[in-house]
């Protein structure tokens, strides 16, 4: 049976990184996934009001479709200038393409952006948003292991009615490919099935990682179209952007651009399977995919078999770090288990 890599989470792909920063008075953060060189990419757009940056240079009809980092940011059009500190950080160290032998390094970064601008934080930057040096200080923090919940560009957002966060998950599908998930989890559909403690993602989950928590046997499954929407007018999030689900799923075979692409098809998946709505008309649900390359999957027939495998791992995966990202969040803010890694 497939189990989580040592830490469940997403940086069981090896060499992948992630360092979140954050500004408590403004009630947002900025979370950088880190490549140790350019990893071979491709990203899937399902939401109805998305904000992003070089996602078509993703695409596989392009020249250079691969990524030296993936930035997500909170802060919704002003958070998209987070990427610009990722790539001043990534560039001053020397990574990325050089067009030139003058030339500065010029890493590519794709990012997305989530709604958290009516949170309460203090969004009274005038001429000087922190998105740029929040961007600097999370590729500085980037590590192996980094904490869920109320982090990075998690720390603002709402699940429906509930508190959002960060999560992430992994999956050890054996002979070398790993699958690994991160979500900053800030949709208007709900988490949680209507007795308001079940995760719909509770099939795929593994060991407890979110709580356990079980249906009754007369349970119901259906979900209304917008939880509780009079409260989520209230708050202006039933308009287009006003919410979102960032995904970034990576795995460790060697991927081609277009099987990146289909990977993060795949796994939108996962967003389907962990929340009620999705992909609506106010969110702008984003999925990136990235290939580390360490893991060959070979040539022939057997190879579309081995990525279908792939996109549905992914799918489970990234169900698992959405429930993560809320359970993580709001044990903290109940005073119950902190967000965090769950090995060194």
């Amino acid at each position: 049976m497939p189990r989580p890599g040592p830490r469940n989470l997403i940086t069981d792909v090896e060499g992948l990184l992630v360092g979140h920063a954050q500004d408590e008075a403004v009630r947002s953060g900025v979370t950088a996934l880190l490549c140790p060189d350019a990893w071979t990419a491709g990203v899937d757009v399902r939401g109805g009001g998305p904000g992003t940056r070089e996602t078509d240079v993703l695409r596989p009809e392009n020249n250079f479709s691969k990524a030296h980092a993936i930035c997500l940011s909170g802060g919704s059009v002003f958070g998209l200038g987070a990427a610009d500190g990722v790539v001043a950080a990534l560039s001053a160290s020397g990574r990325g393409i050089r067009l030139a032998p003058t030339s500065p390094a010029i890493p590519i970064v794709p990012a997305a952006v989530l709604h958290d601008l009516g949170n309460g934080g203090d969004k009274d930057w005038g001429l000087d948003p922190p998105y740029r040096w929040l961007g600097i200080e999370a590729a500085a923090a980037a590590d192996k292991t980094f904490d869920l919940g109320a982090f990075g560009a998690g720390l603002g957002a709402m699940a429906g009615l509930a508190k959002g966060g960060i999560g992430s998950a992994s999956l050890d599908l054996g002979d070398g490919l790993v699958v690994g998930a991160l979500a900053a989890v800030n949709p208007v559909g709900s988490v949680r099935m209507a007795d308001g403690e079940t995760f719909w993602a509770w099939p795929w989950e593994i060991d407890g990682e979110f709580g356990g928590r079980r249906p009754a046997l007369d349970a119901a499954t259906e979900a209304e179209p917008i939880p509780e929407d009079s409260k989520l007018a209230a708050l202006g999030r039933l308009q287009a952007g006003a919410n979102t689900t960032l995904a970034v799923v990576a795995v460790t075979a060697d991927l081609t651009t277009a099987e990146c692409t289909r990977l993060a098809m795949m796994a939108q998946d996962g967003l389907a399977r962990a929340i009620r709505p999705v992909h609506t008309p106010f969110d702008g649900d984003i999925v990136f995919a990235l290939a580390s390359g360490a893991q060959s999957l070979g040539e022939g027939p057997g190879r579309a078999i081995a990525l279908a495998r792939l996109g549905s791992a992914a799918a489970d995966t990234l169900a698992r770090a959405i429930a993560r990202g809320v359970y993580e969040a709001q044990s903290s803010e109940t005073g119950g288990t902190s967000g965090g890694a769950s090995a060194p």
